[in-house]
């Protein structure tokens, strides 16, 4: 009989059983290595439609930059676990992970010399260039990292690796703040430690400590960085003994209001990472301790209908049909709306204040503003906000360098090693600290 073998049991019975090949011991069976190659197969699929992200194929580095954004969606996603369960605040959860993975102790090298402190009770990362031959007094750059006002640290790779290029390359001096974030504080507490950390390095005693020319400082940020840099900058302004006391500063994709989530850049790159839409709005909620049940109002404009009337003032400041070139337009409409929810801004007023949007600042603040820099990418939702803010410079008197990158990303000045190293990355932090160093 194929396929059948006789057998004889005990008692002498004979009997016909299949036939089953004997494999060697530890080699797996056909079924079980087919069964796990389809395992695989399904668990490859499933990778690649987590990872896959349809993006624009003028960014740069298209299929790492999905890599980034899916490792940093994962990230979110685990820190929302962590607070549905209890454990932790998913932001407090979130930034440990980004912190874990990237810390970095002050490690000085032969051309740079790098110190943790604090001024005025914020802490503070001083990284020190060597002085030009000639020149024994050195520029220098107050820096103010990114991350939403709730994420990363001046003490992160990213950002030392960053801060440690500028100090020597411009031989200079860079302070990076370590202000607080949310959740532990809330605006305008963020505004409230880089301001007082830049007012204790502008002490004579303290620039004279770190062989600092008085009249070469610049102040600098990027994203919400930017925005605290921004804010910064226009209080200095309206104060006659600091009004003078910054050179330039220098603005990287800023983050520079809240009233309208529906400018072009905004619908243009409504989901591209790796900041979606979506979270700007949150990290805006977030900011203001304010309620989620909002987002999805604000993202349609809600918050500033026409209905409300604290807002009425504020639109012409940020008419982006007006403010931005046909290039950047397009067939974009405006979305205002006429009716809408005025509770949105009696809960939550920070929304319209100048502290925390920069753009809708009055023109006598703009005009008193130091010469400067703002970068910004195509595909980023704070694209406009930084070409806006240009623009109203310009027309407030102030000398202004505009540098686009049409294969630009949010935050991609930040990656410029690996396995994070994006050629916009170098090219946008080259072009930056080249500003600096004709500027400065």
């Amino acid at each position: 009989m194929s396929g059948w073998c006789w057998q004889k049991l005990a008692g002498g019975l004979w009997v016909a059983s299949p036939f089953r090949p004997h494999l060697p011991a530890g080699e797996p069976s056909p079924g079980r290595m087919k069964s796990s190659c389809v395992l695989l197969t399904a668990l490859v699929a499933l990778a690649a439609y987590y990872i896959y992200i349809p993006l624009p194929s003028s960014v740069s580095d298209p299929w790492k930059l999905m890599l980034l954004d899916a490792t940093f969606r994962s990230a979110q996603q685990v820190s929302n676990l962590i607070h549905y369960v209890g454990l932790s605040h998913h932001l407090l959860a979130l930034n440990f992970i980004i912190v874990s993975f990237g810390k970095k102790s002050a490690r000085s090298s032969a051309q740079v010399k790098v110190t943790d402190t604090d001024f005025d009770g914020v802490e503070v990362r001083v990284f020190e260039g060597s002085p030009k031959p000639g020149e024994p007094l050195k520029r220098s750059v107050v820096y103010i990292h990114g991350g939403g006002w709730a994420l990363a640290s001046a003490k992160i790779r990213y950002y030392d690796e960053l801060c440690t290029a500028m100090a020597e390359e411009l031989n200079a001096v860079i302070v990076s703040i370590e202000y607080r974030l949310v959740p532990m504080v809330y605006f305008p507490a963020q505004i409230h430690d880089v301001v007082r950390a830049t007012k204790y390095f502008l002490r004579p005693e303290v620039l004279h400590k770190y062989s600092v020319d008085p009249g070469r400082i610049g102040i600098s940020g990027d994203s919400a960085g930017g925005n605290l840099a921004a804010a910064l900058g226009q209080q200095f302004s309206q104060d006659a003994n600091l009004r003078n006391k910054l050179k330039v500063q220098a603005l990287i994709y800023p983050v520079l209001q809240a009233l309208d989530f529906n400018t072009p850049s905004y619908q243009q790159n409504v989901n591209t990472p790796i900041l979606p839409r979506y979270v700007m709005v949150k990290y805006w909620v977030d900011y203001f301790k304010g309620s989620y049940d909002f987002v999805q109002a604000m993202i349609v404009n809600n918050h500033t209908s026409l209905d409300v009337e604290e807002a009425a003032g504020l639109r012409a400041r940020l008419n982006w049909t007006s403010l931005l070139p046909a290039s950047i337009t397009k067939n974009y409409k405006p979305v205002v709306q006429t009716t809408g929810n005025a509770k949105i801004v009696q809960e939550i007023p920070q929304l319209l204040d100048a502290r925390s949007a920069p753009l809708i600042a009055d023109q006598e603040v703009l005009q008193h503003l130091p010469k400067t820099y703002v970068l910004t990418c195509e595909h980023d939702v704070l694209r406009d906000d930084g070409i806006m803010y240009a623009k109203r410079l310009e027309s407030a008197g102030v000398e202004v360098t505009l540098d686009h990158f049409e294969d630009g990303f949010h935050g991609c000045m930040i990656f410029t090693s690996w396995p994070t190293n994006f050629s916009v990355g170098i090219r946008t932090r080259n072009s930056y600290i080249k500003w600096l160093d004709q500027n400065l």
